[in-house]
């Protein structure tokens, strides 16, 4: 697990940045073998121990209504012999998703329901877990410019976010300006004694406790997305400005979800289900779990359902980085969104006894903190590697105080709670460094004592200064908020998960960064229990934050654009993305290394060319069956996508790379390989565009026609790109782009190539 889990005003705060792939998710609890059946004619009960709750997958007759749908599922379930009501086996009918139920079962009757014909699965759900001032100026969002002025700041259009709840009375949430939700609203408002409004329209509870915020997950992402503007927030004092969402003016529909203790697929699937009747627009979902088959993924089933309703789907790409094949959320009518920081510093600057200056970040920025050098001293000097960690209690007998202690990162230790331990024993200051995978890549954190989170460059000079020296030390200058750094922004976050995927390899994820480190927004509670400041905003790390972002920025094309599909908003998101930085050089990861496609998809989002990309690579619905088909599924696992029964062997089935996505990722052997694509044109009626071709290194890419031209809007035209090797190369991988330029526009995709000796 990542080791930044915040523990404030006595909640756990499970932040996104945290590494899921060591969090529990699968919790499924193992069924015990006995069945109580009745033996007589005498009515017995059940033990209700026996039960669990399990999703049922049905295959939909034709022409059948939901009435009659509700009466196959009762029929399917078996003669309940509890003392409860049959209505109490059945736990919810899904009627926006998919053919199915939910439904207390014990393990034997699941087995049995599972052969009956109509049935295509029985399974157990599984957990997923938890995946701002300056981030839209950093996004190119201006008032009364661009494309905040041309969407009217997403007016009209409904954004819903599954999450842990929200804080209703926040300023974020106001609806000073705001006009009544659209007529196709359904939706309800479950807060106890508090009214919605016309900002937050909706709001409803899936996990049998309360709407209400206890995390501050969701308040954080909520605002992010669609958080109107607030004047004066701040965190301590730092990040001083206006905070806003993406699309300020856009309506917030809030499904309760997740609690402390994760996020249920039970849960996520029925508020998916009624956020689809309620009438959202679209769905951000900053949650996940592992990669697996998209039939037996809850996300990836209800985004696609979401998708055929028009409704555009925002997840995280997860928290697992830098680690390879780790992207969550990976199905390809899922924007997935990976994590990067802004050009916003919270400096806290190392000080050494031989004048060398170290950059770090600290979001705790005490103003009394003494200039004066302090004895410095590593905490792993005793060859203890608990006591390196700044592990709880490994401090006790370790001679630290009125001292500066440097610490390592890492150990599945929150980095707060290292500096807990520091300051319990004594300790004047903390230095923590990153660990060698984590590189450059450093965070400001909520301290609870002065402190500097530092490279792992930064981290080796240090502890070679102390090696250097019989008395070794150091300070800790608090600079406070610095904008233009690095200069180099974007730089993709450590923790941001990397693909390829593994459900689908064929697609490129994840498709696009944004903003995910340092974000400041709403907050439940103050954040300051030291100073008692009544700060309701809070900066947070991690691709939850990255994933609002997108989806606010996809409710402003929305706005703008109320005729283009989701598969149309995402092409258009993905092809205009920036592979450069601030600094017009390619844009680097946490080692300062150039950043694959793997790493950053088609790029950094670009708010303002999305709105007016030229040319979309649109996807219809129907288009993702003959993939899932060749993605050799079984007929039942089809059917999870459908409303009717599938046979795969009457479909011409296409592989992955054949989907008409904007992104490339091939798999090439000995041959060539060529796969078409169709662009459609949004652009000027009347328009012409030429192919440039970056070719991956070993590759020979030709395109044919290498000239298109349009007559009229919404006209579509087919290309076809063959991809051969060129030489010997030595490598596993390259990459490179294609674009179809014109006078106006530049429609840019992403290549990569995996070489292959078949």
């Amino acid at each position: 697990m990542e080791d930044n889990r915040r523990k404030m005003l006595s909640i756990v705060v499970v932040f996104a940045f945290l590494a899921l792939s060591s969090m529990p998710r699968f919790s499924q609890a193992i069924l015990d073998e006995s069945f109580t059946s009745a033996l007589d004619d005498k009515s017995t009960t059940e033990d209700e121990s026996n039960l669990e709750d399990y999703i049922v997958h049905v295959i939909k007759p034709e022409g059948v209504s939901m009435e009659g749908l509700d009466s196959l599922y009762k029929s399917l379930l078996p003669v309940s012999n509890l003392s409860s009501s049959e209505r109490q086996r059945l736990i919810y009918s899904y009627r926006n998703l998919f053919s199915g139920f939910a439904a207390k079962l014990t393990k034997d009757e699941a087995k049995a329901m599972e052969e009956k014909e109509e049935v295509i699965s029985v399974r157990l759900p599984k957990k997923f877990s938890l995946h701002t001032t300056h981030s839209p100026e950093f996004l190119g969002l201006r008032q009364n410019l661009g494309i905040w002025k041309q969407s009217n700041y997403g007016k009209g259009v409904i954004v819903g976010v599954l999450d842990t709840g929200i804080t209703p009375g926040h300023p974020s949430f106001g609806d000073a300006g705001m006009p009544s939700p659209p007529k196709k609203w359904k939706g309800v408002c479950e807060l106890d004694g508090i009214v919605c409004n016309n900002k937050l329209i909706g709001v409803r509870d899936f996990t049998n406790s309360s709407a209400l915020d206890d995390d501050g997950h969701g308040t954080h992402t909520a605002s992010t997305a669609a958080g109107v503007f607030v004047g004066g927030a701040d965190v301590l004092g730092n990040a001083y400005g206006i905070a806003a969402g993406m699309a300020p003016s856009a309506h917030l529909a809030i499904y309760k979800v997740c609690t402390k203790d994760g996020c249920g697929e039970l849960e996520i699937l029925e508020a998916m289900d009624i956020a689809i009747e309620d009438g959202v627009d679209v769905l951000s979902l900053s949650i996940g779990g592992p990669s697996s088959s998209f039939d037996e993924d809850a996300i990836a089933v209800g985004a696609f359902w979401a998708t055929q309703k028009g409704i555009f789907v925002s997840c995280s790409a997860g928290n697992s980085g830098p680690n390879i094949s780790s992207v969550e959320n990976d199905a390809p009518w899922i924007l997935t969104v990976g994590a990067s920081n802004i050009d916003r510093s919270i400096r806290a600057v190392v000080q050494l006894g031989n004048k060398d200056l170290w950059d770090g970040e600290s979001l705790f920025q005490p103003k009394n903190f003494p200039s004066t050098l302090l004895p410095l001293v590593y905490a792993g000097a005793n060859a203890n590697a608990l006591s390196a960690l700044c592990a709880p209690g490994s401090l006790r007998n370790v001679d630290v105080k009125g001292k500066v202690v440097l610490c390592d990162r890492g150990g599945n230790i929150s980095r707060v709670d290292k500096g807990k331990e520091v300051k319990d024993a004594g300790g004047a200051a903390m230095i923590l460094m990153n660990t060698q995978v984590d590189g450059y890549s450093t965070l400001a954190d909520f301290h609870i004592l002065p402190a500097s989170h530092v490279s792992f460059d930064a981290g080796n000079r240090i502890k070679k200064y102390i090696a250097s020296t019989p008395s070794p030390v150091a300070t800790i200058l608090f600079k406070g908020t610095a904008l233009g750094l690095p200069p180099n922004a974007p730089i993709v976050a450590s923790f941001s998960s990397r693909g390829p995927s593994l459900a689908s390899p064929g697609i490129l994820k994840p498709d696009i960064i944004g903003p995910g480190v340092s974000i400041l927004a709403a907050w439940p509670v103050p954040v300051d229990n030291i100073t008692n400041s009544k700060a309701s905003f809070n900066m947070i790390s991690g691709t939850s934050m990255s994933c609002p972002h997108l989806s606010g920025i996809a409710a402003l094309l929305k706005s703008s654009h109320p005729d283009w599909s989701p598969a149309a908003i995402k092409s258009a998101i993905m092809t205009t993305a920036d592979i450069v930085n601030l600094d017009g050089k390619r844009i680097v990861d946490h080692q300062n290394i150039n950043a694959d496609f793997f790493t950053i998809g088609s790029g950094h989002v670009n708010a303002s060319g999305a709105t007016n990309p030229g040319l979309v690579y649109d996807i219809h619905p129907d288009d993702y069956i003959p993939y899932l088909c060749g993605l050799n599924y079984t007929d039942k696992q089809v059917s999870m996508f459908v409303l009717h029964g599938v046979k795969c062997s009457s479909i011409t089935s296409i592989t992955e790379a054949q989907l008409n996505y904007p992104s490339f990722s091939v798999q090439l052997g000995t041959s060539s390989q060529t796969y078409t694509r169709t662009v459609t044109n949004v652009g000027p009626a009347n328009s012409s565009y030429v192919t440039e071709i970056f070719e991956p290194k070993g590759v020979k890419v030709s395109v044919i026609p290498n000239e298109i031209s349009f007559t009229e809007v919404n006209q579509k035209v087919l290309y076809a790109v063959t991809f051969r090797r060129d030489g010997n190369t030595g490598q596993s991988l390259a990459q490179g782009y294609l674009k179809w330029v014109s006078c106006t526009n530049s429609v840019r995709s992403p290549i990569s190539i995996v070489f292959s000796n078949q």
